[in-house]
Formats: structure tokens, C-alpha cells, sequence
């Protein structure tokens, strides 16, 4: 029976180990690679430039980078002969990933330890504990 599998990814190596993982352990089965695009991670996107950065400028830089990590994710898998689906929506990374999870009914999550969510990513694995203790599904934690 397959089964779906949701990889959150973001741009951290431990976000590639556990699509890695995915691929090597679930290649059978259906595998979602999912990018939550966090609101709050907006004011990063100003860097050096000048404090009113147009929000559009904001949304694209967003969307490309969005772009560049499911780009990413489909080449990861091409490398091992699997076809995988992407998906994404905005919102706050673990309360996303649970929602999505739980509407989609996936039957796995397996998610990086820790990731790279603003500020947040000082934190071990906070995304990954409020996923553990949230999801309505299993969830693999890879290191």
C-alpha cells in the first residue's frame, strides 16, 4: 500500500538529510516535498538595501526562493530515480506543516532536526519539537 510522506524543506542541511532519507527509505511511496513560507521572516529580505523595500520586491525574493528549494528538492529525488509532488503555503513553519498533514492525510512526516527559520533557527529544533508534538501522524525526526 502507498503511502504519502510529507518533507518539509527549507534551505538547511538537515532539511537535504531528510529528504535524503525520504527518498532512500520511502522511494515506494508517495513523497511530498513542502515548503512553508514564513510571514515573519519578511524583514530578513531588506538586507542592505534601503529601509522602504517595496513589499512586491519582498513577495518575489519569496517566491524565487521558494522556487529554487522545490527546484531543488525534484532534482534531489531525479538523482535517485524518484518522481516526488512539491507544495507550499504561508504560515508559520510548524503550525503549517501540522495543518497541512492533517488536511492532506499524510501518513509520515519526516522532518531535519533543525532548519532555518529566522531567528528561530538558534533554537534546536523548535520547528521539528512543535511537529512532533502536534502532528496527527508519525513523524521521523532525521539528524
Amino acid at each position: 500500500m502507498t503511502r504519502t510522506v510529507l518533507v518539509p524543506i527549507d534551505d538547511s542541511t538537515d532539511s537535504r538529510e531528510a529528504l535524503e532519507y525520504a527518498l532512500s527509505r520511502h522511494a515506494g511511496d508517495e513523497i511530498v516535498a513542502f515548503h512553508a513560507k514564513d510571514p515573519s521572516n519578511a524583514y530578513t529580505y531588506g538586507g542592505g538595501e534601503a529601509a522602504g523595500i517595496a513589499h512586491e520586491r519582498i513577495e518575489e525574493r519569496i517566491e524565487a526562493e521558494t522556487d529554487d528549494l522545490l527546484r531543488a528538492a525534484e532534482t534531489q529525488a531525479s538523482n535517485h530515480g524518484v518522481e516526488i509532488s512539491t507544495a507550499t503555503e504561508t504560515g508559520t513553519p510548524a503550525e503549517t506543516i501540522v495543518g497541512y498533514a492533517d488536511e492532506q492525510g499524510v501518513d509520515l512526516v519526516v522532518i531535519g532536526s533543525r532548519g532555518n527559520t529566522g531567528a528561530k533557527r538558534l533554537l534546536l529544533g523548535s520547528v521539528a519539537e512543535r511537529v512532533v508534538r502536534r502532528s496527527p501522524t508519525p513523524v521521523t525526526v532525521v539528524r
